[in-house]
């Protein structure tokens, strides 16, 4: 204990340095505004704002990062509420039980609800991580090449069951995104694979500019394709923010059930927000003695998924930050932006850089507490952004990504690849692939090379050392029976069902 409260310590003493807290807070404004946008999810905007990252310290970069995830769940809801339509896809449930009460004109108390059931999730979610990181990572010093290879193996097949769609999309995106990584100057020979003679492939693809193009450019022309509806706003309906006695009575239970559930499918790969609000509206509605006021405006129905997408925003930082293993694609941005400042994703980071490792984490609690204070009061303002056409918005995105891409190394290539990976990820969208597995292949791809030939080299070329070493052995075995389990027909009809709201 003695030893959580020194590193804690010396978390906050990084967090609330004006430079952190001032970026801390960039984060939460931004991840609030493209959560109250829709469309632009913070996969996108991170993608878009990695090259910013480059001239700031990792410390203030990586907190801006974070706070743009967790700050897009708090401004997904308060769209999802309004005016019914989902900021963030992990705020696509609140929209069923949220608008009907803002309906009957208490729209103030499901935001209130929204706000403190995230900061209360956010909060335990924060604790969790500070207290299960460092046995983790302990845990991790043990694994070797073997080890690593098998735990990644795993956790792309994870991505697969926890994938919305089809397996064997999913599976299809998963290997392309590997042979992607693939691409670029052979680690052993230092010979150039798969550049097709093209001197700026010899470095391998951009990581930015496969993130930007099937994640941003892919998602506006998604939206330019949809248009502009006139939508029905209830903001004149937004009075009376703090909820009664009885809405507290109703919701808090949903709350701690939200926490709990998000807190412990964000650790798992392939899973996040998205899963974990989907999830906790399950749990509701199936304990719920009237499962019938679900729909009509029942404040359980906003309570848990949006305590339970906080808390799993939160906890996704565990498999990052103590085994260096992305588990959604916003913590694949995460690990680019580290590997971009210089670090090695891993259970080093905690020993080598403890500023960086307990900052992030107390800057968490710090712009939860932002967030909170920052989005009741703003609501007006958030909801004028959306009169703002999304004719000039998005043009205005394309030329900010553009910029972006081309001040990675001055070069016109970079954008090309980013406009032709943003076409890809239109077909993909058109195709119904979800291309979240692709980036997790992308950047698991190359470690998992590396690790596998380190394997082979120190087995002398012997490949049973993945199925001889007793942790390797359980992974593999973890991630076939996953495998099995999910190619049986009722099993992935449920799992077809999980992803669909009636």
């Amino acid at each position: 204990m003695e030893q959580l409260i020194a590193h804690l310590s010396l978390g906050f003493g990084v967090a609330l340095t004006i430079p952190n807290l001032m970026y801390c807070l960039i984060g939460c404004l931004l991840g609030t505004l493209i959560g109250v946008l829709p469309g632009i999810g913070p996969v996108a905007t991170i993608a878009m704002l990695l090259p910013a990252t480059f001239t700031l310290p990792p410390e203030s970069s990586l907190i801006m990062l974070a706070g743009i995830y967790y700050g897009a769940q708090y401004g997904g809801s308060t769209t999802s509420i309004l005016i019914n339509i989902p900021g963030e896809s992990s705020s696509v449930v609140t929209c069923l039980d949220g608008y009907q009460m803002a309906r009957q004109g208490r729209a103030g108390p499901a935001l209130a609800t929204a706000a403190l059931g995230s900061f209360f999730a956010g909060t335990v979610a924060t604790v969790l991580l500070a207290v299960a990181a460092p046995p983790l990572a302990q845990i991790a010093f043990k694994f070797g090449p073997a080890e690593y290879f098998s735990l990644m193996t795993l956790g792309l097949i994870a991505a697969v069951v926890l994938a919305a769609g089809s397996v064997v999309k999913a599976i299809a995106m998963i290997v392309l995104g590997l042979l992607l990584g693939l691409v670029g100057t052979d680690v052993n020979s230092g010979m150039a694979r798969f550049s097709f003679g093209i001197p700026e492939l010899t470095d391998g693809i951009g990581f930015v500019a496969v993130a930007m193009g099937v994640f941003g450019l892919a998602e506006i022309m998604k939206n330019l394709e949809e248009g502009e509806e006139d939508r029905e706003v209830f903001l004149n309906k937004v009075t009376n923010l703090w909820p009664s006695k009885q809405d507290f009575k109703d919701a808090w239970g949903a709350v701690l059930r939200g926490t709990a559930l998000g807190s412990l499918l964000g650790i798992l790969p392939g899973g996040g927000a998205v899963l974990a609000s989907f999830a906790a509206y399950t749990l509701e509605k199936k304990i719920a003695k009237d499962p019938s006021k679900f729909g009509k405006g029942d404040i359980r129905g906003v309570a848990s998924p949006e305590s339970a997408n906080n808390a799993a925003a939160q906890t996704s930082f565990i498999p990052l930050l103590t085994l260096g293993i992305p588990p959604n694609p916003v913590m694949a941005l995460m690990v680019g932006a580290m590997i971009i400042q210089g670090i090695q994703p891993g259970p080093q980071v905690m020993s080598e850089r403890p500023q960086l490792f307990w900052g992030m984490i107390a800057s968490m609690w710090v712009g939860n507490l932002m967030l909170v204070v920052l989005n009741l009061p703003l609501i007006g303002m958030w909801i004028k952004l959306l009169t703002v056409p999304y004719r000039m918005l998005y043009p205005a995105i394309l030329v900010f990504c553009a910029i972006g891409v081309y001040s990675l190394s001055n070069s016109p290539f970079d954008v090309v690849i980013t406009a032709a990976f943003g076409f890809l990820g239109y077909l993909f969208v058109k195709l119904e692939c979800e291309p979240a597995p692709l980036l997790l292949g992308f950047i698991l791809g190359p470690m998992m090379e590396e690790n596998l030939r380190r394997a082979m080299l120190l087995s002398r070329g012997d490949v049973t050392t993945f199925v001889t070493r007793p942790l390797s052995a359980c992974l593999l075995a973890v991630a076939a029976l996953l495998l099995i389990i999910i190619m049986l027909p009722a099993i992935r009809k449920k799992r077809e069902e999980a992803f669909v709201e009636d």
